[in-house]
């Protein structure tokens, strides 16, 4: 058990210290809950002339049979597209244009919760096109391996934009945490 606390409290250090370089931030900070999990908050820097409702971040940890835990940017949220490899896969590259099934989960930068996760379903299969997904996935999958997870912190244009969707409210920054499974 404590080695599944120190494993989890590592890999979150580890995810918010890519973020932060990602975004612009010195300071990532983790915290500890007491029951295997942590809090993971960064500092997504105001200089980038970010707009829009601050990010609050998420709390939950990572184990190995559940959802990974989303580290979200505190703060002005990004106005470009972040694409982060959190782990780099060892198999076939994505392409745009191509076939994927992942995992995700999705998280609402404003409020800091998840709005979405096929983690609770099965695996999404989607194409990588242009009015099939949103731009943000067009845009930041292609390269990534399968066996790998990557981070996405995807503005509202590259996203749903004004219009939202179910549950994600409008103009929102959506931060997701994708693990490809294969490419075909």
């Amino acid at each position: 058990m404590h080695r599944t606390r120190t494993a989890g409290l590592l890999l979150a250090l580890l995810v918010a210290a890519a973020l932060a370089t990602g975004c612009g931030s010195s300071s990532p900070k983790v915290t500890s809950t007491g029951d295997g999990a942590s809090t993971t908050t960064v500092d997504s820097g105001a200089g980038d002339g970010a707009a829009g409702k601050p990010c609050k971040a998420e709390t939950g940890g990572p184990t190995a049979t559940s959802e990974p835990a989303v580290p979200v940017p505190v703060g002005p949220p990004p106005t470009k597209l972040v694409s982060k490899d959190l782990k780099v896969g060892t198999g076939a590259a994505a392409a745009e244009g191509g076939t994927v099934t992942v995992q995700y989960v999705l998280v609402a930068c404003s409020t800091g919760q998840v709005v979405q996760s096929s983690w609770s379903a099965t695996p999404f299969t989607g194409q990588l096109v242009k009015g099939a997904l949103i731009d943000g996935w067009v845009q930041g999958i292609p390269g990534m391996k399968a066996g790998g997870r990557r981070l996405l912190v995807i503005p509202p244009a590259l996203g749903y934009g004004a219009q939202g969707q179910q549950g994600i409210a409008p103009n929102e920054t959506l931060v997701f945490v994708v693990d490809l499974i294969s490419v075909g």
